[in-house]
């Protein structure tokens, strides 16, 4: 059975009444491109359409609008997400949209999502409101979601915290947004979120941000004694077991947010185990025509076990109780 673990919609209640087949990109308040807005995003139909001629069993549905977001958009992005679990069996699975700094209702909101609405998942962003994931102020977050046993799919932050680098090009969607990735890694990693939740797993967006072509580096500047920083409060901190254990035991990645580049899949073999790779497309945006999603399949099958693995075999790091293939 392949799922598709970055697959975005968008509730037609959020979008212009009058989009038609337009193209409508915003833009953030330093101008930096932000979100595209067109009606592939709320036609699941055509979702559907694209996943039968792809090969795709069943779709990860997360939507932008409810990413860190308000209570009122987190609900309504749930329940949308829920009524495509019904209309179309077995085809969607729902994540939860809980704003993971909300307060109490947020984790009220993400405790329904478990209990009530059965989702296995809940997405946020890689930084939010001037704040990075190893923030104090996320762990509540982190404890409630392992308590509940959900897995947290960290997606990149459409609007980064720092934009200033970033000012022209397009850059900050192009390689601002992978950067924001890697760094949530370091910075969860060290931070010893996962010392303090053993149990916890993140599901890590886009490869990590291109993250195996830094391991190296990372994994040298783990060594505080050698780069000077040991008895660094905030740059001498690190976690209890090697930089490594954890992208192994707690941390699974995904394929998305390359246009369905094999380079950049090929490249992550490398250094992240087979085995902590999920198959993703990041339709519709990244992706958005039928035959790109079913060629990218195609290509990774190519790998043999590795590809299979990929497309299949991993789906149990994600859903304990992988749903049925449609």
């Amino acid at each position: 059975m392949i799922v598709d673990f970055q697959h975005h919609f968008t509730p037609r209640e959020l979008m212009p009444k009058d989009l038609g087949r337009r193209k409508i990109v915003s833009y953030d308040e330093h101008g930096a491109p932000s979100f595209i807005l067109h009606w592939m995003l709320f036609d699941l139909d055509e979702h559907i359409r694209m996943m039968d001629e792809a090969g795709i069993d069943v779709a990860f549905l997360t939507s932008a609008a409810g990413m860190c977001a308000d209570l009122d958009k987190s609900r309504l992005c749930n329940e949308t997400a829920k009524k495509a679990e019904r209309d179309y069996p077995g085809r969607f699975i729902g994540a939860a949209h809980a704003n993971p700094l909300g307060g109490a209702e947020a984790l009220r909101e993400l405790a329904r999502c478990k209990h009530e609405l059965g989702f296995p998942g809940v997405v946020i962003t890689s930084e939010t409101n001037g704040l990075y994931l190893d923030a104090t102020e996320f762990e509540p977050f982190w404890t409630e979601c392992a308590k509940l046993g959900l897995f947290v799919f960290v997606h990149p932050a459409l609007k980064l915290n720092q934009t200033q680098q970033f000012d022209g090009y397009d850059m900050a969607r192009s390689v601002g947004r992978e950067f924001s990735l890697v760094t949530a890694t370091i910075r969860l990693i060290n931070a010893g979120v996962f010392d303090r939740h053993p149990t916890l797993t993140i599901h890590m967006s886009h490869l990590g941000g291109g993250l195996s072509a830094l391991l190296g580096r990372i994994r040298s500047y783990q060594d505080k004694e050698f780069w000077g920083t040991l008895d660094n409060v905030r740059h001498g901190m690190k976690p209890k077991r090697d930089f490594d254990h954890y992208l192994q035991h707690n941390m699974v990645f995904d394929t998305a947010g390359f246009c369905g580049a094999m380079g950049a899949v090929r490249g992550a073999l490398i250094e992240i185990p087979v085995s902590r790779i999920v198959f993703a497309t990041d339709y519709p945006q990244e992706i958005r025509e039928r035959a790109a999603v079913r060629d990218f399949v195609k290509e990774l099958r190519t790998l043999g076990k590795d590809g299979e693995a990929i497309l299949s075999g991993n789906v149990d790091k994600l859903l304990k109780q992988p749903a049925k293939a449609a």
